[in-house]
């Protein structure tokens, strides 16, 4: 494959990942005021009680690394590849630890956790042990990222093992099922924001319906796919390879999961990175309306790029642009528009939608945008929207599903307590509206992703504080849609202490080291390979 071709296969396998956190954020209550949140922050943490100790059959198990097999995921396929080497042509090996299913009963039922490594060449103290990636969802494959990507991370690489995992419920690992192919297509194209009680009770029905398929078909795994249990399946993977402490880079909701890795674990943190922050002090729909502002943004930067020679075909104008994409929801709500999918499907206003956001992920995307806005606008023609929304629903060429969105929901509704109605909802939508007239009613309606789940929520939000813990670099970009710029702050106090070192990419898209800046890859990299923080409130680019 083409250093191009790979590049793109790595942006949309990352932007795929990243477009999880949309759903990870779930829902928002009340206002995003600074009184909640400083009130939320101030919560004193529970700790969860320490489960039994693991037997030595877990922590002493012996991974069989060998050469990962082919796949249509390393290479956009069909067909099945084989991922690319290092650019010092490492090989790529695959591995499957064995985890407890229920933390509670360590010698009991366990489940797969899929592996992925790159060894580095470094030996004796040059070698620092390995450096585990998550790069975020939750629902997003490591096994297939860190492949994709892992030329990026080649400095990083000098001195690490590069290893990523599939988290449980995801991908390889033992995954959660809801709905067959077919049937998530057909769920799909009747998805509508509604407009009236009737479709109101009609949308809270299919929602009902998937999660009784998510149960009927993975009743067993559900209850134990919360963000806790990752983390202490990765503080099993500490142990399996041999590490002490576990050097760590999170990005997006990897920063969530680092985060209570943290709290559970302060003592076993090395060096820890985390890019693209998940505010923790949000509950869901707080969370789901900050970041609905956070896409808002996104969308008005876009639309001021492209309006920059003046002849942008979105629009004359960003506010003109905005409008004829507001027109365009309205009329597909209606009317859905035909495509050229061989399976016939066309595009509704949910689908355009989601195509728009997963094109807000980098501006690298943001040509596709225009050129399938411009053939939906002007030609009616939705099959590029209908494409993009395929990347972030994990539909694949063939027209199967990967689990992702399936995960997503399933790790999302064990994370999160609270449980929306429809009177929820209403009471919101004009607040969401105001936040996005493009992205406010989907977003608010995304409130219901959890009503009827059949597994009770574990907390209002995720718990990170570790004031006992050494420096973790924490990095937010101004522009970023999914992960709002002020998280990255809030993440860290939430830490508390010193533990937090703030780093600002000044910039656009989800995430800042994989953005090209050499601002933040340098800083980065000092830290990761020498142990070198950079000063607290540092800037890039400088």
């Amino acid at each position: 494959m083409s250093h191009a071709s790979r590049r793109g296969a790595a942006l949309a396998a990352a932007v795929l990942l990243a477009a999880g956190a949309t759903g990870c954020a779930g829902g928002t209550a009340t206002a995003p005021d600074g009184g909640r949140v400083a009130r939320a922050a101030e919560r004193a943490p529970v700790r969860p009680p320490d489960p039994p100790d693991l037997p030595g059959t877990l922590t002493g198990q012996e991974l069989s690394w060998s050469a990962c097999p082919p796949s249509p995921e390393y290479g956009g396929g069909p067909p099945a590849v084989p991922p690319e080497p290092m650019p010092d042509g490492t090989g790529w090996q695959c591995a499957t630890m064995k985890a407890p299913l229920d933390y509670g009963e360590p010698d009991g039922e366990t489940l797969d956790i899929a592996l992925v490594r790159a060894p580095t060449k470094a030996e004796g103290p040059e070698r620092i042990g390995s450096l585990v990636f998550n790069f975020g969802g939750p629902g997003g494959s490591g096994v297939t990222t860190l492949p994709l990507s892992g030329a990026e991370y080649a400095e990083l690489h000098k001195r690490y093992d590069l290893v990523s995992f599939d988290p449980r419920g995801v991908a390889r690992s033992s995954a959660v099922r809801c709905l067959p192919d077919e049937r998530l297509d057909a769920y799909l194209q009747e998805a509508t924001v509604p407009s009236t009680g009737a479709e109101a009770e009609e949308y809270l029905a299919d929602q009902r319906a998937y999660a009784r398929a998510c149960e009927e078909r993975s009743g067993k795994l559900l209850p134990h796919l919360t963000t806790a249990d990752t983390a202490r399946d990765m503080d099993l993977l500490r142990q399996v390879l041999g590490d002490g402490r576990l050097y760590y880079f999170g990005i997006s909701y990897g920063t969530e999961l680092g985060g209570v890795y943290a709290h559970l674990y302060p003592e076993k943190v090395g060096r820890a990175v985390f890019d693209a922050v998940v505010d923790p002090t949000l509950d869901p729909a707080e969370s789901s309306l900050n970041q609905t502002k956070g896409f808002q943004l996104a969308l008005t930067n876009y639309l001021k790029a492209c309006d920059q020679d003046g002849d942008c075909p979105v629009g004359p104008t960003p506010a003109q642009g905005e409008q004829r994409i507001v027109d365009l929801l309205e009329r597909l709500d209606r009317e859905p528009m035909p495509t050229a999918d061989p399976g016939g499907r066309e595009l509704n206003a949910t689908l355009a939608a989601a195509g728009i956001a997963l094109s807000l992920y980098s501006p690298d995307f943001w040509d596709l945008l225009t050129d399938g806005l411009e053939n939906a606008v002007n030609d009616g023609d939705g099959t590029l929207l209908l494409r993009l929304s395929d990347l972030l629903n994990g539909r694949r060429d063939d027209g199967s599903y990967d689990n992702s969105q399936a995960a997503l929901t399933a790790i999302t509704c064990a994370d999160a307590e609270p449980r929306y109605t429809v009177e929820d909802v209403r009471e919101r939508l004009p607040r969401f509206r105001e936040a996005s007239p493009v992205f406010g009613e989907t977003s608010a309606w995304g409130l219901l992703s959890c009503t009827g789940w059949p597994v009770e929520g574990a907390a209002e939000h995720p718990v990170v504080s570790a004031p006992d813990a050494p420096p973790v670099l924490v990095i937010g970009t101004t522009g970023d849609p999914a992960t709002p710029y002020e998280g990255a702050a809030r993440m860290a106090r939430a830490l508390g202490g010193d533990v937090g070192v703030e780093l600002t990419y000044r910039g656009e898209g989800h995430g800042a080291y994989n953005s090209g800046d050499a601002c933040v890859q340098n800083r980065v990299n000092a830290y990761l390979l020498r142990g070198s923080v950079p000063q607290d409130g540092t800037e890039c680019p400088a």
